[in-house]
């Protein structure tokens, strides 16, 4: 699906979920981008406030592509601010902080990710900003999360900064799979730490917007990345505590095996599963094997044994066809796919989980960003819009929101409080 574009057109009439939400984001990089961008796909309305000295420091990522003023937008930036609007304040100048405090009751959400404490510091936490909007939901998102009396407790690592590979390594899960003597497998599927900290922020929000519409209350959300990735290796404290080894997983069958054009996934937990295994294979006589007669067994014979005969078999047929193959017997495995494969593949056509934004920097090949994974019978998909240049909206905002002239728009922008 291209930008502009509407998936659903025939739902377009119910509108989306989220509509009339307003979201005012302090963001940068991907933790808070991401998820204030998956409530603008769900429908609220996000201004982005960005600093005057270069903006959101995803801007500055690489690989990039240029702004038609020649400045760079990094890949950072260009996969997680679809559809807002970018507002230049400086919250360091007096004048920014009473600003952005005439703007916040004009939002439901007022959302930040500065490292814990900052936003209090410059005048601009969640009492400041309740101060002047009772009925706020103000989201925190922060690598080890702030400080709420009767709820969570000062984090020793409070001042820390933090990006997605910093909390992956302190939830456990590198040294878990960290093979011995190797060094750990950094950032291993991407901004883990990142994006599912946005998963969990954004329910939170929602959860807060929905405790309101019955209270009227407001409150703060905060979300610490390393909380979230904590809840998403739970293997790592939570086999741990069931007595299971240092493999970090069940005894099963869980690896990579060859194919003639690359590799698979295969997963088999089960007894039943095992069997199905064994005769697909060709290998029956796995089943009166004493060393394979019980998962544990599975995995200490995973070389020797099941590995051969696995890849022995794969050898005639495609990892595709390998995987066909063992799921029509009733066995779980996936092909790993490669970037084209993944690109090019059905599903991910069938369930436009590609956006296509045609650069106009002069490359002739499309920027390709996740679709949205959630699919609402109800609410139309799209259109969606490309990323803002930084400070493109600040004036209409300016103007729409709080009433400021012309001249007192000139005024900041002379004094370096806007841009």
């Amino acid at each position: 699906m291209r930008l502009g574009e509407v998936a659903n057109a025939d739902a377009r009439e119910h509108g989306k979920p989220l509509d009339g939400v307003r979201v005012l984001a302090i963001e940068q990089m991907q933790s808070l981008p991401f998820a204030t961008q998956l409530l603008g796909r769900l429908g609220a309305d996000v201004v982005k406030v960005e600093s005057p000295h270069g903006g959101d420091q995803g801007r500055s990522s690489l690989p990039a592509l240029r702004d038609p003023a020649g400045r760079r937008v990094g890949a950072t930036f260009a996969l997680n601010n679809l559809s807002k609007r970018s507002l230049v304040i400086d919250l360091k100048a007096r004048r920014g902080r009473e600003l952005l405090l005439r703007l916040a009751p004009r939002f439901d959400v007022v959302a930040e990710n500065f490292k814990a404490g900052t936003a209090e510091r410059l005048g601009l936490g969640y009492h400041d900003v309740a101060l002047v909007h009772p009925s706020v939901v103000y989201l925190s998102v922060s690598g080890f999360g702030n400080e709420i009396p009767g709820v969570a407790g000062p984090s020793p690592y409070r001042a820390w900064p933090a990006y997605a590979a910093i909390v992956e390594a302190m939830s456990g899960i590198y040294e878990l799979k960290r093979p011995s003597g190797d060094p750990p497998t950094v950032s291993p599927v991407g901004g883990l730490g990142d994006i599912g900290t946005a998963l969990f922020a954004v329910i939170g929000v929602l959860a807060a917007l929905r405790h309101r519409e019955r209270t009227g209350d407001g409150q703060q959300v905060d979300v610490a990345m390393l909380d979230a990735m904590l809840a998403m290796t739970d293997l790592v404290t939570g086999y741990s505590s069931l007595d299971v080894d240092g493999a970090g997983a069940p005894p099963m069958i869980l690896d990579g095996f060859r194919a003639s054009d690359g590799w698979f996934v295969i997963q088999v937990g089960r007894e039943a599963q095992f069997g199905l295994l064994a005769r697909i294979v060709g290998s029956p006589e796995w089943l009166a094997d004493e060393r394979l007669a019980d998962r544990a067994g599975w995995a200490r014979h995973l070389d020797l044994l099941i590995r051969p005969a696995v890849t022995a078999w794969a050898a005639s047929r495609t990892a595709l066809e390998a995987c066909r193959d063992l799921t029509e017997a009733g066995i779980a495995a996936g092909p790993c796919f490669t970037t084209e494969q993944v690109v090019a593949d059905p599903h991910v056509a069938a369930r436009d989980m590609l956006v296509e934004w045609r650069r106009d920097d002069g490359v002739n090949r499309p920027v390709l960003i996740p679709g949205n994974p959630i699919k609402l019978s109800r609410a139309s998909r799209g259109p969606e819009q490309r990323v803002p240049w930084l400070g493109e909206h600040t004036d209409a905002v300016l103007r729409a929101e709080i009433g400021l002239s012309d001249e007192e728009i000139t005024d900041l922008r002379a004094d370096r409080v806007i841009a």
